[in-house]
């Protein structure tokens, strides 16, 4: 086996009640300003002034930068840069989930770097470390709060450019499940099946170790046991909890095994329709890992043992069949579209939409490299 690097931020919290150490953590390493990237709707909450006050409680002083959209695109972080130098911050927390953790780690990465967050699309391309980032997580699903990616969207372009750098790695991770109590249902649900996604890519990733496999599979097993009950009663903390566990378990993975064609693919989707990403990836899995099938068949059956399916007896291609039904049924009970021409997607936008997804950096390590005519095909089975 060659040489592989494990990325993880170097402290992760997580547990209930979690956030008032994440406070403390944040005063111990001596800011006086912080700014606090996040959306409009977590404000209007109170999540975001109830993180505020503590801060100020412990001495750190805070901006508040809301405007953060669903899919965070260059103007978004052009934004936030404008405002953390206006306010001399010399922090940033993200508060939210994957779309403010982005946002963030692009606005920090270009205070340290300069230029403009365009220059780092792709693999490792900034010189320095960002500014300090403290990733504070309200949703279970893209673990953006740990990793070392970074999706923004080039509005001119229509693409979501994929940013992986070490650099963008958050300094502290936290997943306190009572920040994540009142997530709508089907935001729980796109969340959760964005984690499924992670781990599923994470598993059949031709970067796979035995690290991340154990990762991947465990979160699989989780989400199986708990996105339905999370999804189902909003409330529960012990599913909510588990949950948090299942999407950090995944973003491990993946964060080290990178990911395929699902993300290649449905980050053009969000990209070019404004899309939810979790939704995407959603819809997308059961169709890119039926094409997978063909090299993968025994991992997928594994994915499917872990999510609860009895695969005892079966050869490898019927077990795979078998987990492919499992995603779908999982997919179909929390609520999930049965395909994309229902959020607008075209049939006729496919050349442009797989010409880009070939061009994305996650599609690198999927099992197999497919041909521009067999991902316009699987963009054509999952509309």
């Amino acid at each position: 086996m060659s040489t592989t690097t494990f990325f993880i931020p170097s402290v992760n919290l997580m547990g209930r009640g979690c956030l008032a150490e994440a406070v403390r953590a944040i005063a111990a390493q001596g800011w006086r300003r912080a700014l606090i990237v996040t959306d409009a709707p977590l404000v209007r909450t109170g999540l975001v002034g109830r993180v505020a006050e503590q801060l100020g409680q412990a001495g750190v002083s805070s901006v508040v930068f809301d405007q953060v959209k669903p899919n965070p695109n260059v103007a978004n972080v052009e934004a936030g840069l404008a405002l953390l130098r206006e306010a001399a911050c010399d922090g940033v927390i993200s508060l939210g989930g994957g779309s403010p953790h982005d946002c963030a780690k692009a606005i920090a990465l270009v205070a340290a770097n300069g230029g403009a967050i365009t220059d780092y699309e792709g693999v490792d391309r900034s010189a320095r470390p960002q500014l300090p980032l403290v990733a504070i997580n309200t949703t279970a699903g893209t673990a953006s709060e740990m990793t070392r990616f970074c999706i923004i969207t080039d509005d001119r372009r229509h693409v979501k450019m994929a940013i992986v750098d070490k650099h963008v790695t958050p300094l502290l991770s936290v997943n306190d499940p009572e920040m994540m109590a009142g997530m709508p249902a089907a935001l729980t649900a796109a969340t959760g099946m964005d984690a499924l996604t992670h781990a599923v890519e994470a598993y059949v990733s031709t970067a796979a170790t035995p690290i991340t496999d154990a990762c991947a599979l465990q979160a699989v097993r989780l989400v199986g046991q708990h996105l339905r009950r999370a999804v189902a009663q909003g409330d529960d903390l012990e599913a909510r909890e588990r949950m948090a566990y299942a999407q950090f378990l995944a973003g491990m993975a993946f964060n080290n095994a990178s990911l395929g064609y699902v993300h290649a693919m449905a980050h053009q989707l969000g990209g070019f329709y404004d899309l939810p990403h979790g939704v995407c990836n959603a819809i997308l899995l059961p169709h890119v890992q039926a094409f997978n099938a063909g090299v993968a068949a025994r991992r997928l059956g594994e994915i499917g043992q872990a999510l609860g399916a009895d695969i005892a007896g079966l050869d490898d291609a019927a077990a795979a069949a078998r987990a492919l039904q499992a995603i779908r049924d999982l997919a179909r009970d929390v609520g999930i579209p049965a395909g994309t021409a229902g959020l607008g997607a075209k049939e006729d936008d496919i050349p442009v939409l797989a010409a880009n997804a070939m061009k994305d950096a996650c599609g690198l390590t999927n099992p197999v490299q497919p041909t521009f005519d067999e991902v316009c095909a699987i963009y054509r089975a999952a509309l």
